[in-house]
């Protein structure tokens, strides 16, 4: 069980990773790339982790310009064998694995009377089975105190403007899994286990929607507008902190509202 947090010091120190490392999976690019950065930026070493290792070296290299160590571990979540083998590359290099941010999937958008099944399969592989193995597989190296970080989807609680039951089937499940995990490993293992649920972020990928499309996706926004990455970075830093040392089992929503509208 992991223990109370001392009531000394700054508040700021406890947002700290100083000493920690992190595991991020879908690093080659968008979010987890900036999960990348921003956890270095916190203190962290940190394990990146994607099928491309191009792209995996080049957020090494902006986690090195933080000032920080990183290693490279080209990885399909999808295989349990590989999971593992990312748990044991952490331990060997670092000694230690403090934080996984289970970031790595992939979207479809279909018709549900026209969507294929391997297309339905291939979503849920990646993005709930993907999350699972890896968890597992660093659940069993992690000391207590450690914590995961889940990243689902507002779509994940509320309804797509685009035909998407893969994808909200994934999100909808990685928050059920999230409550479950916690269960099982809070106060056995000592391990916090969390979810964020983002809504839209100005990425490449709203940047090619048109105006028109974008405004339909955020007409339910009370905010209006498209979250920033380091929005996102920051409630990914505050899971994997000690300042959410009393948090387990929830699922932030960081959508402007739009869950709870």
């Amino acid at each position: 069980m992991d223990a109370p947090l001392p009531d000394t010091g700054s508040v700021l120190d406890l947002f700290g990773l100083s000493g920690s490392v992190a595991v991020v999976t879908g690093a080659g690019s968008g979010l987890g790339a900036g999960f990348a950065r921003a956890l270095a930026e916190a203190g962290a070493d940190v394990v990146v982790a994607a099928r491309r290792r191009d792209r995996l070296e080049q957020v090494a290299a902006a986690v090195h310009d933080v000032g920080r160590r990183c290693l490279v571990v080209p990885t399909d979540v999808t295989d349990p064998d590989q999971c593992d083998a990312l748990a044991r590359a952490t331990i060997e290099e670092f000694g230690r694995l403090d934080v996984l941010v289970n970031n790595a999937g992939v979207t479809h958008a279909a018709p549900a009377t026209r969507e294929r099944p391997e297309d339905y399969r291939n979503v849920l592989e990646v993005n709930l089975f993907g999350a699972y193995w890896t968890a597992q597989a660093c659940a069993r190296v992690m000391r207590p105190g450690s914590s995961i970080v889940n990243v689902a989807s507002m779509l994940g609680l509320v309804k797509s403007v685009l035909p998407q039951a893969a994808y909200a089937s994934s999100k909808a499940g990685m928050i059920g899994l999230t409550r479950d995990l916690s269960n099982q490993w809070s106060g056995r293992k000592g391990i916090r286990v969390n979810a964020i649920a983002p809504g839209f972020v100005d990425t490449d990928m709203t940047g090619e929607m048109s105006p028109e499309t974008l405004a339909e996706f955020l007409r339910d926004c009370p905010l209006g507008r498209t979250a920033t990455q380091r929005e996102i970075d920051a409630a990914v830093v505050f899971l994997a902190s000690p300042a959410s040392g009393y948090v387990t089992g929830s699922t932030l929503a960081v959508d402007g509202g739009t869950s709870g509208h």
